[in-house]
């Protein structure tokens, strides 16, 4: 059964969030950097960007979560998230992975294929993407989805099963599930799709919200409900996608736990 996400959970999580702040290592989309960096920022975590083989183990064994995604991905890359994840695993680290077009591209389908099994705590994707990991049949163009969140649904109930990560599958609405509760967060906006990396930082921000999550379902689903009620907010006032990047960013570090209690 699919539920709304409650704004109870939602506000507990930003509550326990910003009292944490806690430090993310990304392994991320080098086109995607500098607004994943100031989504982390303007939501209260602290981000960094350790990309060198020589730092990556360390810093992720030290950091409050990593994330990992394929988006600009290449040997050496590959190699310095590979060594990340096992220092995150040695040290209890949660560590997220968006699998970037996964399915449309043999050499990050394998590697995605490789980081399931190594106990991701969570996997934020789009409905192609879910449904590649999944093995269903899906569509993709690229980085963008030509399927539906709904219905990759049971793909990622299927995933969430098998891999033991929460997966949230991102659309007009997302459905973020552990395989048994599933938790649907209706916001957003079509803007959002217009503007480059807002997905890629929602990955960003799921990761954050896992770091010492006593509930990992509902610090997920949380990362994405914040996001998707930003979005419209900054939708409202936005006159484009460039207006809506800044009034996303400021809804972000204006949205407070208390105004979301009923």
């Amino acid at each position: 059964m699919v539920q709304n996400l409650p704004m109870e959970i939602v506000a507990d999580e930003l509550r326990r969030l910003r009292a944490a702040s806690p430090l993310v290592h990304l392994l991320t989309n080098e086109v995607v950097q500098e607004i994943t960096a100031n989504v982390l920022l303007a939501v209260g975590a602290a981000p960094a960007m350790i990309v060198a083989e020589e730092e990556v183990s360390a810093f992720a064994a030290m950091s409050g979560a990593l994330l990992i995604n394929v988006g600009t991905l290449y040997p050496a890359r590959l190699a310095a998230m590979r060594q990340a994840v096992v220092a995150a695993n040695q040290a209890g680290v949660p560590w997220t992975l968006d699998p970037v077009a996964v399915g449309v591209l043999d050499y990050r389908s394998a590697a995605c294929r490789d980081f399931l099994t190594q106990k991701p705590a969570a996997i934020r994707g789009n409905a192609s993407e879910i449904l590649a990991l999944a093995g269903f049949e899906g569509g993709g163009r690229g980085v963008d989805s030509t399927a539906g969140s709904n219905v990759a649904l049971a793909a990622a109930e299927q995933l969430a099963r098998t891999s033991g990560a929460i997966v949230a599958v991102t659309g007009e609405t997302d459905f973020i599930t552990d395989g048994a509760t599933t938790w649907a967060t209706p916001w957003g906006h079509p803007v959002m799709t217009r503007v480059v990396g807002t997905g890629c930082a929602l990955s960003a921000l799921v990761a954050a919200f896992t770091a010492q999550a006593p509930n990992r379902l509902n610090a997920v689903a949380a990362a994405c409900a914040v996001a998707g009620i930003c979005g419209e907010r900054a939708a409202l006032s936005c006159r484009g996608p460039g207006s809506f990047k800044v009034g996303f960013l400021d809804a972000l570090y204006r949205l407070s736990p208390e105004e979301l209690l009923p």
